[in-house]
């Protein structure tokens, strides 16, 4: 693919231009170490390492074209263009360099804390059984129809992103559904894309080791709103406190959804079990595979989102019946002596609220609760003792355990999981730092009819210990000592 330089600073803020725009691009970077001829090499200044600092490497590397957000010397022959943002003209760029692909979908954006993947992943389903064509861009997999695509981060950088939507429009697909993380909009990598429509969930602690405040992390997911064109639409949660902030600033059509008060849509819970849910949704009973509160609320947002794309009603409701739970999101099995295992991505407080509440109102109370949840290194520290406090008030036994410890000491995370543990708590609660053993160790004591739940990997399939990724997959391992234990 090929453009000149000119036809893909279209719209952005520039503060001046030095040099020849007349030159062919071949590919946009901003990977110094990618940077060759034919590149047009764009300078971000991140939060480790600054762009601007490899621009000798680059122009050395045979790179001619460069785009700054800072005046800086250059040969004669090196096109230079400053523009006020980088992060957001790689965003705008993008987007031109791949023929503005967005434009050509119903491009779909979900953002929130919790309830992204499983929201943006039953949409996928949903439109697939309708008979559309459709791309996902989630946490779990990326996917144009069927075929899938593995995914490294929520929301990929703009290259990448609009690269893929390329592809999904060349495939013949007409709708997108994406998770949007509030780094993907504090970061401009969604800068340059035409929404649809967008969803909130709902926003809780995460990500405050990034964004700094709770304030700015709700700033960044309001952000996307903000920037929604006026014929898009803006769907959000009504029972989330923060709810109607995302809606202040929005040019789009506004609407919402809840469980607990009057609005646009609307669902109530008649029956919740390990069988699955039976809602009363927008007037009509609707029997679902999926377990729980939160998934009643994922199963309206869809619905809510269905409806303001035009779908039928009832075609939406029969498909929704069909569908089962999403990897890693409340997955769980039986093992033949009566014990259920759980395993679920809970890994923000509110999320390991949410799935205890969730056994919490199916349990009969005859039964054990045991709860495996760890924490993950390099991340938000402030969440460990609160994910410790919640896992010891709503479980009957607690193994405090490693998540991806990343480059941290686990028995430091751990140690700071064990100062949110309160005195009468103490006797209920085991640290355990190989995780594998704490899995094995409540399989062990648990009796017929207890449940386990093993929160914070969900559908990863490794851990991360000292940058290094390990095979490691919960849902595998209890599936494995359930059959041992049974022989």
């Amino acid at each position: 693919m090929q453009h000149q330089l000119k036809d893909i600073l279209y719209g952005i803020s520039l503060i001046s231009v030095q040099g020849n725009t007349s030159v062919d691009v071949q590919e946009i970077v901003f990977d110094s170490r990618a940077a060759k001829a034919g590149s047009v090499f764009v300078a971000i200044q991140g939060t480790t390492a600054d762009g601007h600092a490899y621009i000798p490497t680059v122009i050395e590397q045979g790179c001619h074209i460069l785009v700054t957000q800072k005046a800086v010397e250059v040969p004669a022959h090196v096109t230079l263009v400053v523009v006020e943002n980088t992060s957001k003209a790689l965003g705008m760029m993008a987007s031109l360099f791949f023929g503005e692909p967005s434009n050509s979908l119903k491009l779909i954006g979900i953002t929130g804390t919790n309830g992204k993947t499983t929201t943006t992943t039953l949409l996928h389903k949903l439109y697939m059984e309708l008979g559309f064509t459709c791309g996902l861009i989630s946490t779990v997999v990326n996917k144009i129809g069927n075929t899938e695509i593995p995914s490294t981060h929520t929301t990929p950088n703009p290259v990448a992103l609009n690269q893929l939507l390329a592809e999904m429009v060349e495939a013949g697909c007409t709708h997108c559904f994406m998770e949007v993380s509030s780094h993907a909009v504090a970061q401009h990598r969604i800068a340059g894309l035409r929404f649809e429509g967008a969803a909130f969930t709902n926003i809780t602690h995460d990500h405050l080791d990034y964004h700094g405040t709770f304030k700015a992390y709700i700033e960044a997911k309001k952000g996307f709103f903000d920037e929604l064109p006026a014929d898009a639409f803006a769907l959000t949660n009504l029972d989330d406190k923060n709810g109607m902030v995302m809606l202040q600033n929005t040019k789009a059509k506004k609407y919402t959804y809840a469980l607990k008060s009057p609005a646009d849509f609307k669902a109530k819970v008649i029956e919740n079990q390990f069988s699955g849910l039976v809602l009363n949704l927008a007037g009509t009973e609707l029997w679902s595979r999926l377990i729980g509160d939160f998934n009643a609320y994922n199963l309206l947002t869809v619905f809510g989102i269905s409806q303001l794309l035009g779908q039928d009603k009832i075609e939406v409701m029969t498909v929704l019946s069909k569908l089962e739970s999403v990897e890693g999101r409340f997955e769980y099995i039986r093992s033949n002596g009566g014990v259920i295992a759980i395993v679920d991505y809970a890994h923000t407080p509110d999320a390991l609220e949410n799935v205890l509440k969730t056994i919490r109102n199916i349990r009969t109370n005859n039964e054990t609760v045991y709860t495996i949840v760890g924490c993950g290194g390099d991340r938000d520290k402030a969440k460990r003792p609160i994910m410790a406090q919640i896992a010891c008030e709503m479980s009957d036994k607690v193994i405090l355990t490693t998540d991806n410890p990343r480059t941290e000491d686990p028995q430091i995370i751990l140690n700071e999981m064990m100062t949110g543990v309160e005195g009468q708590h103490f006797k209920k609660t085991l640290t355990i730092l190989d995780r594998e053993q704490a899995i094995k160790t409540a399989c062990a004591m648990a009796e017929k009819g207890d449940i386990i739940l093993i929160a914070g990997k969900g559908h990863e399939k490794y851990q991360e210990v000292n940058g290094v990724r390990h095979d490691f997959d919960d849902l595998k391992i209890v599936t494995e000592l359930f059959k041992k234990l049974e022989k």
